[in-house]
């Protein structure tokens, strides 16, 4: 799943009450669209219905750009500030997590939890990491830091763009909350880590807490920007109310499973496939034409390489083709490769969350390679069979008169389990064994069969 919440009853919070509340957003998972539409929707009905605070507890490995900067843009525009926090004990904010967590106007952690890694992923796979010791860190930094291998690669304009983004968007939320903007860009630029003890003392978050009393207990008389205005938070002894994702928010955290997603999709393409085989059976083309239309929609929410999503489409063509022209088997074996390679290259696997079970992909390779083992057996087998109908076989089928026949004269057999008209140039009584020696259109020449041949089946 792509994201998990621990209760799971409930759609949304109660109305509007007079009471005080906190609203409590949880985002544990990947940081996707299911993520981002979560917690959008919930900060903006927190602020519908209220609350003194929203508590944000994360749990998160990192996740998409265009999501985190989703969820940043609502934490930044909510009236209501909203209170970061890495929690239960051994969650992680790392990557995408790190700049959400950044974004608050309150950070705090739970005891045994840790952040960071925030250097971002280049979309071709690799990962821009220059040396910490550069552009324009101060010396104590440099100092304290051990320099990176030089492996002799030096990052594109591209990568150089993307880092030099990331690291302004960190240090402009740092500055906002004031908090330790060097040990940002070390994050950003050298993939630095801290755990909650480590950052609480280097002034990264404002302080541990063990429990959301805590949280709240900590946070409450402490005077934040929110909305570009000054509030004074007071959340001592205030009650949590849960905000729980909705329906569709739900959906979209099952079909953004990019191993779900990636099984809708062969789903689709194979009933359609079962449908073009056996037209009017209907329900493999219903249930296939849903899943992939359903797995396409997944598929446009996520990080997809297309070159990836090319070579399976090229797969399964080559494995159909395979079925079609007998090239014993080196069409279904270049199916087969391309399959499992572009199954691979789908998603972009340097993103976090974001990798299809390998195996899935395993399975179903294995799946399609006995397939292809077993329409292989059956053309070889079809091959050695010997012809069923035309005139030569019919020259060897032997039956038996159901009629007598003149010598010279017309009566009706039965040969090959059918009936045909015979001619014979001996007299013949009923059911006489005979052999076809000849046929000419509809009417087969025979002559009484030797001792010891019998009516073939």
């Amino acid at each position: 799943m792509a994201l998990a919440w621990t209760r799971s009853t409930v759609e949304a919070p109660a109305a509007q009450t007079d009471s005080p509340f906190v609203a409590r957003i949880e985002l544990t998972g990947p940081v996707g669209p299911a993520a981002a539409e979560y917690v959008d929707g919930s900060i903006q009905r927190a602020n519908d219905d209220g609350a003194r605070a929203i508590v944000l507890q994360l749990d998160t490995p990192g996740g998409l750009v265009e999501s985190m900067r989703d969820i940043i843009a609502h934490i930044l525009a909510s009236k209501v500030p909203v209170l970061g926090y890495v929690a239960p004990s051994g969650a992680r904010a790392a990557s995408a997590g790190t700049y959400i967590l950044y974004a608050c106007p309150i950070a705090a952690m739970a005891p045994a939890t840790h952040l960071g890694a925030a250097t971002p992923v280049d979309i071709a796979g690799g990962t821009p990491m220059p040396s910490p010791l550069d552009n324009g860190l101060p010396k104590s930094s440099r100092s304290s830091e051990k320099k990176a291998p030089d492996t002799g690669v030096q990052p594109d304009a591209e990568s150089k763009k993307v880092l030099n983004d990331a690291i302004a968007t960190i240090r402009s939320l740092a500055q906002m909350h004031g908090r330790n903007a060097t040990w940002a860009e070390q994050a950003v630029r050298g993939a630095a880590t801290l755990t909650s003890s480590e950052a609480a003392a280097q002034h990264v978050i404002d302080f541990v807490a063990p429990d959301i009393d805590s949280l709240l207990a900590q946070a409450d008389g402490r005077v934040v920007q929110a909305d570009n205005q000054a509030i004074t938070l007071a959340t001592r002894d205030v009650p949590v109310r849960d905000y729980l994702p909705n329906w569709r928010a739900r959906f979209l955290g099952i079909i953004t499973n990019p191993t779900i997603a990636y099984v809708l999709l062969l789903a689709g393409i194979y009933g359609l496939i079962l449908e073009a085989f056996h037209p009017g059976s209907f329900f493999p083309g219903v249930v296939g034409g849903i899943c992939l239309l359903i797995g396409l929609y997944a598929l446009q929410l996520l990080p997809v390489s297309y070159a990836g999503l090319i070579l399976m489409a090229l797969g399964v063509a080559l494995l159909l083709a395979e079925a079609f022209i007998p090239t014993a088997g080196v069409l279904g074996v270049g199916g087969v490769i391309a399959f499992v390679l572009g199954s691979i290259m789908l998603f972009r696997t340097d993103v976090p969350g974001y990798r299809v079970n390998v195996g899935v992909i395993v399975g179903i390779a294995c799946c399609a390679i006995v397939m292809l083992a077993l329409l292989l057996r059956l053309v070889m087998r079809a091959r050695r069979a010997r012809a069923f109908n035309g005139d030569k076989q019919m020259l060897q089928d032997t039956g038996e008169l159901l009629q007598a026949v003149m010598a010279g004269g017309e009566a009706w057999a039965r040969i090959g389990g059918e009936r045909w008209r015979v001619q014979c140039e001996a007299a013949l009584p009923a059911g006489a064994p005979v052999r076809v020696i000849s046929r000419q259109g509809l009417l087969l020449q025979v002559t009484a069969a030797r001792a010891g041949e019998g009516e073939s089946t």
